[in-house]
């Protein structure tokens, strides 16, 4: 018999075995979600908005932020944050709207809310990964339904899938992250209309696709729009919205943690979203750089590049993980999709950039291929 260490002490225990003890084992098994590090790199890997804000509307957020009181809480409810995006994007006064840190929040409040045992999200896949890692963190069971092989919705397959698993969630990314290709809305509403439960269209790319279903979100009681301000030039900010019947606005604002969105991000967006002329200048060039870029990695021996309305081109390659690596030794990050899904075989993401980052892009390319 051992030894009892002395003064009644507990036996000594090592990090990882307390770990192995009390963490759920579904939560050990993933991997964090990886963001590379791009300092001194073109970066072309994250659908940022490559153009800097001007001068003179820095100077005015400067001095919105200056005068934010640091010492008091932020608007709980975010309220003046609100109604500047009811009024910019023209949301009727009918739908609830509620605020979130970033997109990714809005994601995780939805999810928890709806979570009760047994419960199934269901998504088309590969599509936004951080919808399968939601359901994992909340114990739902997680249904993935393959697009087709050029990576439109199956909707057929979405369908059965319905009525097969009777979703409580339903997850559409329309333009869809990674592939850039938009659902057609016929078919969007098709799986609305199924749905037993909630279905939420992801429209974070809707800017540059000149099209979005927020005219129809009144005509069905069980979708929610999300949106988010990261991609049209307002990352940093971290503001994503959802637009819905009062009713599910009034259930997820129960979850929403007091105090979400911090004090200089409502005071920031409410400058920015008074500059709609700025932002939509920058929209109209990032979507004709876009055609320009797919034609030219169009024009490259053994690639095909999948149609987009999102602020990225996503193709595949001959070899996209020799290809990622010869991009990052010419000093230019883009995601490598390869591993992720087997729709995405030697598939690359490329954000659209500057005229100048997309020359460079495609001339290493070229060198290459």
């Amino acid at each position: 018999m051992s030894a009892r260490p002395q003064g009644g002490a507990a036996a000594p225990r090592d990090v990882a075995g307390v770990v192995a003890a009390v963490v759920r084992p579904e939560i050990r098994a993933l991997t964090a979600y990886h963001v590379a590090k791009a300092e001194g790199f073109i970066k072309l890997d994250a659908n940022e908005n490559p153009f800097p804000m001007p001068a003179a509307l820095r100077a005015r957020m400067a001095a919105a932020l200056a005068e934010n009181p640091f010492n008091r809480y932020p608007d709980g409810g975010a309220d003046a944050v609100i109604a500047a995006l009811r009024e910019a994007e023209q949301v009727p006064e009918s739908l609830g709207m509620l605020a979130g840190n970033g997109s990714d929040e809005l994601i995780a409040i939805i999810t928890s809310t709806l979570a009760r045992p047994g419960a199934v999200m269901l998504a088309p896949e590969p599509t936004f990964v951080m919808y399968r890692m939601n359901a994992i963190y909340t114990g739902m069971r997680y249904v993935g339904v393959p697009l087709a092989e050029d990576l439109t919705l199956d909707v057929d397959a979405m369908l059965a899938a319905i009525a097969r698993e009777q979703p409580a969630l339903v997850f559409l990314a329309s333009p869809n992250n990674p592939t850039g290709i938009q659902y057609d809305p016929e078919q969007v509403a098709r799986i609305v209309r199924a749905a037993p439960g909630l279905v939420v269209l992801d429209e974070a790319y809707s800017a540059f696709a000149g099209q979005t279903f927020l005219p129809r979100v009144a005509e069905f009681p069980n979708l929610l729009l999300l949106r988010t301000l990261s991609k049209v030039g307002m990352a940093a900010l971290r503001l994503g919205y959802a637009i819905a019947a009062p009713e599910w606005i009034a259930e997820l604002n129960k979850v929403r943690q007091p105090y979400n969105l911090n004090a200089l991000t409502q005071a920031a967006a409410r400058v920015l979203l008074a500059e709609q002329a700025v932002l939509a200048q920058q929209i109209v060039t990032i979507v004709a750089e876009r055609a320009r870029l797919a034609a030219g990695l169009a024009a490259l021996p053994g690639v095909r590049v999948f149609p987009t309305r999102a602020n990225f081109v996503t193709a595949r390659v001959p070899d996209a993980p020799a290809w990622f690596a010869r991009l990052r030794d010419a000093g230019i990050l883009v995601k490598n999709l390869h591993g992720g899904h087997p729709l995405l075989a030697h598939c690359l993401r490329v954000t659209v950039g500057t005229p100048a980052e997309n020359d460079a892009l495609l001339a290493a390319l070229e060198a290459y291929a």
